[in-house]
């Protein structure tokens, strides 16, 4: 079995974050300038066991695709392209977000450390994947 790597993909930052190899799991990894994510995950993948791409899906509140998608589906589209033999899968990750900067307050993190961006969306990361993690049982 491999790794299960998952995208909250952002137009500046993405976050990330990854199964063990028994698919068990899910991990903050890191957070990467958007620009530079396809080179990251062709390093990661080239490094490690990875057997999916888990990237998240923005919805409404009506279940339709939100505005960022326009800018999701062509790196979808890179990606499948790049690794044809990956399996890549897209998860719902409304409200992860918010769950993610509720999640730092109840943790205890002080207002400096919640407004760091790149945290929240490397918890919002390791939600999509728990949830489709949650999904697979």
């Amino acid at each position: 079995m491999g790794r299960s790597l998952a995208l909250d993909y952002g137009r500046k930052r993405t976050g990330i974050a990854v199964t063990d190899n028994d698919k068990i799991i899910a991990t903050a990894l890191c957070t990467v300038q958007t620009r530079e994510l396809l080179k990251f995950i062709s390093e990661y993948v080239n490094n490690e066991d990875v057997e999916s791409i888990v990237i998240g899906e923005p919805k409404d509140m009506n279940n339709r695709p939100s505005d960022s998608t326009k800018y999701i589906e062509p790196f979808v589209a890179v990606l499948k392209k790049k690794f044809p033999d990956m399996k890549i899968e897209r998860y719902d990750e409304r409200f992860t977000s918010k769950i993610a900067f509720q999640s730092m307050i109840d943790g205890g993190l002080s207002k400096k450390k919640r407004r760091d961006k790149a945290l929240v969306d490397k918890i919002s990361a390791v939600l999509i994947l728990q949830s489709y993690l949650k999904s697979l049982e």
